[in-house]
């Protein structure tokens, strides 16, 4: 994220912020928050969820590593073999 959207949108994200910035829906991001996949807190007496910039940016980094694993396993000569039980399930 540049600098004016860190300033503009401050430390803690709200859902809504959090979707834009993935570019998914609100119930999405709430699906990740709730499953513990993107980590948040819950502030205020009505336990509104909040993500802090720095986790998301986090996520985001985690996963690009994670994309980038897969397609470099998806390149290897291992990702057919079937006594791994990956690849081609076909039989």
């Amino acid at each position: 994220m540049n600098d004016a959207t860190d300033d503009e949108l401050g430390r803690f994200l709200t859902i809504a912020d959090t979707a834009e910035v993935l570019s998914i829906s609100t119930s999405q991001a709430y699906s990740l928050v709730r499953s513990g996949e993107l980590p948040a807190i819950k502030v205020g007496a009505s336990g509104l969820w909040r993500v802090e910039r720095t986790v998301l940016e986090g996520y985001i980094e985690a996963m690009y590593e994670e994309s980038r694993r897969r397609s470099l396993w998806h390149q290897s000569d291992y990702a057919n073999l079937a006594e791994l039980g990956i690849g081609d399930q076909r039989r």
